[in-house]
């Protein structure tokens, strides 16, 4: 009996039962091979999708050239691993859950640690199986038999041994640098997770008695509030307008402590006034600015962005009601000169929106530069077939 192919392509139908074949028979499948095989062995991870969701039309994209590589590789006769996962995705998915709470009326400090992170797993239980059945209904070419998640076990614990390893290496250190914080996730975020937006602001410039004379001198900032921490105040050498003032010291304001006036080329003649406070633990270019002239690394904000103790009167206020009371008592005092309209660039965190905070913070660091030359070496022209 003749069968009548269909006028049209259905998808739904065909490609499903193609990838249950798939699945059944292990089609895809890439046993270890034994010692002394030589058969060429081509092996690619695939990068594991956050369990944040589900995938996405960038996901498919990054997934079908990826699957026309591994497939390539297969009709070329190499004993071929595309090697499937997920990732935890660490800050990003505790969001989701947080997101979730919140629609219940609850928030993760109430649950506590052990309950809350149960919730975690729990989206990752049911997020994590939708991507994973997302991956095989679209019928991506890799090993089930190895797919992991980055939260196993013995993932986890190459994890350690890989950063003893480079600790041991010299190539992790730890120390105090800026960070970009995010006070609403509480932890530090890298530069690629911080969004920057041009927004509209102000900027205010202050007056600073010099010691010993009935001068000012007159620096403009966009940040009143971290004036609390300023460690100094910086002009530029070249600059004749502060030649005389090079060495001297300012009673900074509110605080009535005394710094310096440092010579730096932080300071730009042509930029403002020509001087620039310093406040080496809330901006990195006043951080290396400290670590030149040895000045002290004064924290005036806690983990949340507000006021610490080392902000004196100012302590427990948020960063904007300090920035508020900071500009009120600066006026009461005649030493608030001028406040001007000003585009500022400001970085708000990718995960959550919030203002990010420059922080001085302890944190893990890694050595990118002998990575980088010994990457760099492996694709040098006498290396770059062993990539084909």
């Amino acid at each position: 009996m003749p069968h009548d192919l269909s006028k049209s392509y259905e998808p739904g139908a065909i490609e499903a039962r193609w990838a249950d074949y798939w699945l059944k028979e292990k089609v895809f499948s890439a046993p270890t091979p034994p010692p002394g095989q030589s058969r060429p062995v081509f092996s690619m991870l695939l990068p594991p999708p956050n369990v944040t969701g589900r995938l996405h039309m960038g996901h498919m994209l990054n997934h079908t050239q990826m699957d026309i590589i591994v497939r390539w590789h297969r009709m070329r006769g190499f004993l071929t691993l595309w090697l499937p996962g997920t990732d935890h995705a660490g800050i990003a998915t505790q969001m989701m859950v947080e997101r979730q709470l919140v629609k219940e009326g609850k928030r993760r400090q109430q649950l506590g640690r052990e309950a809350f992170i149960e919730r975690v797993w729990e989206w990752k239980r049911e997020y994590g199986g939708a991507i994973l059945d997302q991956m095989k209904r679209l019928g991506d070419s890799v090993d089930w038999d190895r797919e992991y998640f980055t939260m196993d076990e013995n993932l986890s614990r190459a994890v350690r041994e890989v950063f003893v390893r480079l600790y041991e290496e010299g190539l992790i250190y730890r120390g105090k640098y800026i960070v970009n914080w995010c006070p609403r996730c509480g932890t530090a975020i890298s530069d690629l997770e911080v969004k920057h937006e041009e927004v509209k602001g102000k900027l205010y410039e202050i007056r600073y008695p010099v010691i010993g004379s009935e001068e000012y001198i007159t620096v403009a900032t966009t940040r009143p509030e971290t004036m609390l921490g300023d460690a100094a105040v910086a002009v530029n050498e070249k600059d004749d307008r502060y030649r005389h003032l090079h060495g001297k010291k300012v009673r900074l304001p509110l605080m009535n402590r005394e710094i310096p006036i440092v010579t730096d080329d932080l300071a730009n003649p042509e930029f403002g006034t020509g001087a620039v406070k310093v406040t080496p633990a809330h901006d990195a270019n006043d951080f290396q600015a400290g670590l030149r002239h040895n000045l002290p690394q004064i924290d005036v904000m806690d983990e949340h962005a507000r006021m610490n103790q080392n902000a004196g009167p100012y302590e427990g206020l948020d960063r904007f009601e300090a920035r508020e009371r900071v500009l009120k008592d600066l006026e009461a005092q005649g030493l608030l000169v001028s406040v001007e309209d000003y585009t500022v660039p400001l970085g708000k965190c990718d995960r959550c929106g919030s203002i990010v905070e420059p922080r001085l913070s302890t944190q893990w660091f890694i050595k990118i530069k002998p990575l980088a030359e010994r990457a760099r070496s492996l694709l040098s022209p006498k290396t770059t077939n062993r990539f084909t």
